[in-house]
This record gives structure tokens, C-alpha cells and sequence, in this order.
């Protein structure tokens, strides 16, 4: 035994047995480097932040409103320190309810920003290539295409239910037609959770109060952000296919409840960049959609086009009396916003900054998208959402909120009479949400009300 220990002891003996140890090491943890100080820093680092994550999604209490605020800010902070934190942590899982040019764009514009879509159509019908091509190509996650300002082929996932779109993602972004949002709040509504965001892009017919009165009916309230129109302009040129035409430079948005404002601006812009302004509640984003109108003379100006099914230029066909009738129904909505104290952009300001042109009139600023070839086609067919969406769900808002106001909104009247005449039925009847939302009675101050406390 004597002789073992000394022989251990021999200075050879003990060189030897040190390199078998560091040959052990290496092999195990990698090059020396690997033992470095900032690399021993950068492991614990790691270990903090998946623990911090497994905090996060294993808490048993849902967050307040200011927890989701300050859940916002600390992934702000994740993008902005990529260097130092794993990307892939800081990705917001975004559920899209909805399957159409809008929809698909908003995607590619979150997955440029770095975040994780889900599409889901109501009607299955939106994402069935998607699911087919994904089918075909033995793809766990069906791949989407976006030309024109966004270039990208990404992956997107699908949910087939609308349970899976609530269950499987952290914010809600409702991208359909209007005549639309009614069925799908009311098949979402039952699986919102009180930790989620949701967001109306673009927002109709105070859509928000209607949705926070079904969540007020299970006890839950979450942010509703309103957006006065949407992110992107986008044709749908297939069923994997997006030509996203423009990403809008200005947003009008507001939440509700007004005391998540603040969450609510954050959250965007961590979605969708900087491009956001805060509006002064539900009665100016209202407001500030400008399709209804814009649409409206657009319908009047070429309704033979549109059933002849003719290919024409939308943009190089709104010439200066086209132009001067958009202007004059512009004055209308301006002079309700002002009667009822709201800030909301002109018509001009609404083309410069979606189709980055400057300000001039309505026709000349459409000529000059045309000549940068920012421009698109018109309906081809008179089964167009320019009517069938934006008529009832757009006008029939206008003309109310006037009559609440005293400032009859003439043209937009009139134009929902000519237009019924056209198709031989009652546009100014068939708005969802304002038939369930019943606003008999109602004042301008009780809108803003529920505004303010969401219900």
C-alpha cells in the first residue's frame, strides 16, 4: 500500500493523471474555452432566463393588467438586447382569426418582426391549400408566400378550431370583414382567457363594447385594442400566396378598458413596429376608418365596371369628380368627430401616409400612387365588400352617430339609399353589431363610459 502511495506521488505519475482529467473535461464541456468566465456567465444567464420562463407559464394566477404591461415591456427589452438573451424567447405567439389578403399580410409582417402566427378560417375553406401543400410536403407547419413589400416564404402555423386559436397563442388578432366579427366574437368569446390581448384590425360599429359585453357575461375582461384600420394592404393571390402592397406608416388605435392604454400601444409596437398613434377612445377609431367612404365613391364612380366584370385601375379611375365627392363626404365625418370632441385624420392625410405620397387633392394623390405603381385593381364583381361589408357595417355608424349629435351626415345617407336601391335590399339593416348592441337611447357620454371601463 506503502508503495502505491508513493508511486502516486511521483511528479511523472501525477502529470499524467492530470491530463487524463483535463482529456475528460474537454471531451465532455468542449474546448478549454468552454471554461472561460463569460462563457460560465453566459450558461448561468441561460439557466435564469428558461427559469424565468417556466415562472411565467406555470403560474398558477393569471396576470393583472399591469403584469401584461410588464410582460410587453420585458420582451421590448428581449428584442432590443438580441445579443444577450435566446431570440426564440422573445417571440410573441399571435392567433389570427381570419384567412384572407389582410390576414395573410399581417402575418409576414409579424413573422419579419420576429413573432410566431397562427391563421384559423372560420370556414375552413382560407387555409385549406395551406394545410394541403403542408400534406403534400410531409411539412409539420404549412409555408406561406408574401411578394411585393414583404418579401418572405415563412412557415405559419394553422389551428383547425377555434378552441385551438384561443389555447395555443397569447394575443388575438381578429383580420376578416366586418360583417363577419359577430359570429366570430361569439364563437370566441367562450374560450378567451382573462391573460390574452385581443385586437380588432380594422375595428367596425364599436365592435370592441360588443365583445367586452359577451366577456363581461363569463366574468373576464381583457384589453381590447381597436385599430382604425389595418396593418398592411394586401391581394390574396393564392391560397399560399399574399402580395403585400403597402405597410402603413400610421395606425390609429385605441383600448379598452382605457386603463390598459398603455399596454395596449406597447403591445402593437412590439407586434408590428412603430407605427402606431393613441386616439382618444372607441368613438374616434370609429371615425378614423375612412373605407366606408372612400369605397362609397369608388362603387358610385364604376358600378358598370364592377358587374361587367371588367379589370380596371381603382387608383387611375378616382379622377377629380370621384375625388371632390370623397373630399365632401370627408366633411361630413369631420364635422361629427368635431361635435363630439374626437381627433381623427382627413381623407389626405389617410393617403399620404398609407400610400406614402404627399399631400395634395384626393384625385392628384391617387394619380401619383398610380405613376409609382402602387396601385390596384377595382371589384370585378358587384358582390364586393366595398358593399357588402363596408355600407352597412361603415355608413349606417356615420349616419348614427350624427343623428346622436344633430349633424345630419347627408351623402353618407344618400349613399346607403342609392346603393340598396342598386342591389334591391336594405343596407342600413343589415349592421350586426349595432342591431345587438341596441344603441336606442343611447347618448354619446355612454359610449364613452364604456370606454372607459370596458362594459
Amino acid at each position: 500500500m506503502a508503495k502505491q502511495i508513493a508511486m502516486a506521488s511521483h511528479p511523472l505519475i501525477r502529470l499524467c493523471l492530470l491530463l487524463l482529467i483535463l482529456h475528460v473535461l474537454v471531451a465532455r464541456f468542449g474546448p478549454s474555452r468552454a471554461f472561460s468566465p463569460a462563457v460560465r456567465r453566459r450558461r448561468r444567464r441561460s439557466t435564469s432566463v428558461l427559469e424565468t420562463r417556466r415562472q411565467i407559464i406555470f403560474t398558477a394566477q393569471p396576470p393583472t393588467l399591469s403584469s401584461r404591461h410588464d410582460t410587453v415591456r420585458s420582451k421590448s427589452t428581449c428584442r432590443s438586447n438580441k445579443k444577450t438573451q435566446n431570440s426564440a424567447l422573445c417571440a410573441t405567439r399571435v392567433g389570427i382569426a381570419g384567412a384572407g389578403a389582410v390576414a395573410f399580410g399581417s402575418a409576414a409582417r409579424l413573422v419579419q418582426n420576429g413573432h410566431d402566427p397562427m391563421l384559423w378560417s372560420p370556414s375552413g375553406f382560407g387555409t385549406a391549400d395551406l394545410l394541403a401543400n403542408a400534406s403534400v410536403m410531409d411539412a409539420s407547419t404549412p409555408k406561406l408566400i408574401s411578394t411585393g413589400a414583404i418579401e418572405s416564404v415563412f412557415t405559419c402555423r394553422v389551428a383547425t378550431s377555434p378552441r385551438q386559436l384561443i389555447d395555443e397563442n397569447e394575443v388575438i388578432l381578429l383580420a376578416l370583414p366586418a360583417n363577419g366579427h359577430v359570429d366570430v366574437m361569439d364563437t370566441l368569446a367562450p374560450y378567451i382567457r382573462s391573460d390574452q390581448t385581443i385586437i380588432i384590425s380594422s375595428h367596425s360599429s364599436l365592435g370592441a363594447l360588443y365583445l367586452g359585453r359577451l366577456l363581461a357575461q363569463r366574468k373576464v375582461q381583457v384589453p381590447i385594442v381597436a385599430w382604425g384600420t389595418t396593418a398592411v394592404t394586401a391581394r390574396r393571390t393564392s391560397g399560399v400566396e399574399v402580395q403585400v402592397c403597402t405597410v402603413r406608416t400610421q395606425i390609429d388605435l385605441c383600448t379598452v378598458p382605457e386603463s390598459a392604454s398603455e399596454h395596449g400601444l406597447e403591445l402593437c409596437q412590439s407586434l408590428f413596429g412603430n407605427a402606431f398613434k393613441q386616439r382618444d377612445g372607441i368613438l374616434a377609431i370609429s371615425l378614423s376608418n375612412l373605407n366606408a367612404q372612400n369605397h362609397l365613391g369608388i362603387v358610385l364612380g364604376n358600378m358598370s365596371r364592377m358587374e361587367r366584370g371588367e379589370s380596371w385601375s381603382q387608383g387611375l379611375n378616382i379622377t377629380p369628380n370621384i375625388g371632390r365627392l370623397l373630399e365632401a363626404l370627408d366633411e361630413e365625418r369631420l364635422a361629427i368627430a368635431d361635435a363630439l370632441g374626437v381627433k381623427v385624420r382627413t381623407v389626405r392625410e389617410h393617403f399620404s401616409l398609407s400610400f406614402h405620397v404627399p399631400i395634395a387633392s384626393v384625385s392628384e394623390m391617387n394619380q401619383q400612387m398610380v405613376q409609382k405603381g402602387n396601385d390596384v385593381n377595382g371589384p370585378a364583381t358587384a358582390d364586393t365588400r366595398y358593399v357588402t361589408e363596408d355600407v352597412p357595417y361603415g355608413l349606417t355608424l356615420i349616419v348614427k352617430l350624427g343623428d346622436m349629435v344633430g349633424i345630419p351626415a347627408l351623402l353618407h345617407e344618400s349613399g346607403i339609399r342609392v346603393v340598396s336601391a342598386m342591389y334591391g335590399r336594405d343596407f342600413g339593416k343589415e349592421n350586426g353589431l349595432l342591431n345587438a348592441l341596441n344603441l336606442t337611447g343611447l347618448t354619446p357620454e355612454d359610449i364613452k363610459e364604456a370606454d372607459r371601463t370596458g362594459v
